[in-house]
C-alpha cells in the first residue's frame, strides 16, 4: 500500500476505535468525503493522545513531543513535504513524513485549501491541556474551545460543502462547541483522572461547589453517595446541558446549509452527540457512575432516519 493510502486507512483505524460515534455518521457521507473526515480526526486524535495517553510522561518530555509534532505537521504545511501537481494529479509527498499520519493530514489540507490558522489554533489549544488544569469562567473556556472545538467545524466545512460557506461558518463553529461541551460533561470523572476540571469555576460557584466536592463525588462512586454535595451537583450539570443545546441550537440552521450528500453525515451526528445530553438526564445527572452512551440500536436508528430525511429538511 503507498504511504498515503496507508495514512488514510491509518486515519480511518483511529477514528473507528476512538470515535464510534462520530465514525457512524460519516458513514453516511460519499467515499471520496469520508477519508479526508476520517484524516482530520486523525490529526485530532493523535494530538490529544500526545497530551492525555502519556500522562506517566513527564510534563516537559509531553510539550516537546507535541511541539515535535507540531513542528512536523507545520513544515508539510509550507510544502516541504508534499506537492499536488496540476489538477486531476495524485498528490505525493516529496519526502514521506515519520510520523504515518501526516501525509493524509498534509493531503486533505492541500486538496481542500484548509486554513492554517485553524491548525496552529487546535495545537495551541492542546499544548494548554499540558499546564492549566481548569477555567475561571465560561468566556475563559470558550477561549480554549475556539482552538479545541470551534475550528473543527471551519476545518470540516469545505470538504462538507456548502452552498454559502459564509453563512454556514458560524453554525459550522456552534455545532463544535456543542460537541466539545457534551463531551465535557459526560466526561467529568474521566477529566477529573487526568487532573482536569473543564466545568468553569464561576459555574461550581453558583451552586455552592468547589473541585474538591467533584473528586470527592468521583471517589464515592456516584451522585447518591456524595452527601450534600450530591443535589447542587446535579444542579451544576443540568445547567451545562442546558447550555450545551443552546449551541445545538445555534448549530441547527447549519445543517440545511450544507451539500445534500453531507446532510444526512452532519445530521446523524447532531442527534447522537445531543443523544448524549438525554442519556445524561436520564441517569440524573449522574456523570460519575457510568459513562453515557447512546445505545446502539438507537444510534443505528438515528443513523437509518437520517440517511431517509430528504436534504433541506430542518433538524
Amino acid at each position: 500500500m503507498e504511504p498515503l493510502a496507508a495514512s488514510y486507512e491509518r486515519c480511518r483505524q483511529l477514528h473507528r476505535r476512538h470515535g464510534r460515534t462520530y465514525y457512524l455518521a460519516t458513514r453516511l457521507l460519499p467515499e471520496w468525503k469520508r477519508r479526508h473526515v476520517h484524516a482530520l480526526y486523525g490529526f485530532t486524535r493523535y494530538a490529544d493522545e500526545i497530551v492525555d495517553s502519556t500522562a506517566t510522561l513527564p510534563v516537559a518530555e509531553r510539550a516537546k513531543w507535541l511541539a515535535d509534532w507540531s513542528s512536523a505537521l507545520l513544515a508539510g504545511l509550507d510544502g516541504s513535504h508534499g506537492e499536488s501537481g496540476p489538477p486531476g494529479t495524485v498528490w505525493r509527498p516529496r519526502s514521506v513524513p515519520a510520523d504515518p499520519l501526516l501525509p493524509a493530514v498534509l493531503h486533505t489540507i492541500s486538496v481542500f485549501d484548509l486554513d492554517l490558522q485553524d491548525f496552529r489554533k487546535f495545537l495551541a489549544s492542546m499544548a494548554m491541556d499540558l499546564t492549566i488544569n481548569g477555567y475561571s469562567t465560561y468566556d475563559d473556556l470558550l477561549g480554549y474551545m475556539e482552538g479545541s472545538a470551534a475550528v473543527i467545524g471551519t476545518m470540516m466545512l469545505p470538504i462538507l460543502e456548502s452552498s454559502d460557506p459564509a453563512a454556514a461558518r458560524e453554525p459550522a463553529r456552534q455545532l463544535g462547541l456543542a460537541f466539545q461541551l457534551t463531551n465535557f460533561i459526560r466526561d467529568v470523572a474521566e477529566d477529573l483522572d487526568l487532573g482536569r476540571v473543564y466545568l468553569p469555576g464561576a459555574d461550581l460557584a453558583r451552586f455552592g461547589l468547589t473541585h474538591a466536592d467533584l473528586k470527592a463525588a468521583r471517589a464515592a462512586g456516584g451522585l447518591d453517595a456524595a452527601g450534600a454535595a450530591g443535589d447542587a451537583i446535579r444542579e451544576l450539570i443540568a445547567f451545562e446541558v442546558g447550555r450545551a443545546r443552546e449551541h445545538y441550537a445555534r448549530a441547527a440552521p447549519g445543517v440545511t446549509m450544507l451539500a445534500p450528500s453531507s446532510q444526512g453525515c452532519i445530521r446523524a451526528a447532531y442527534h447522537l452527540y445531543g443523544g448524549i445530553l438525554g442519556e445524561v438526564e436520564n441517569a440524573g445527572y449522574d456523570v460519575f457512575t457510568r459513562r453515557a452512551r447512546v445505545p446502539g440500536g438507537r444510534r443505528l436508528a438515528v443513523a437509518l432516519a437520517s440517511m431517509l430525511t430528504p436534504a433541506g429538511v430542518a433538524v
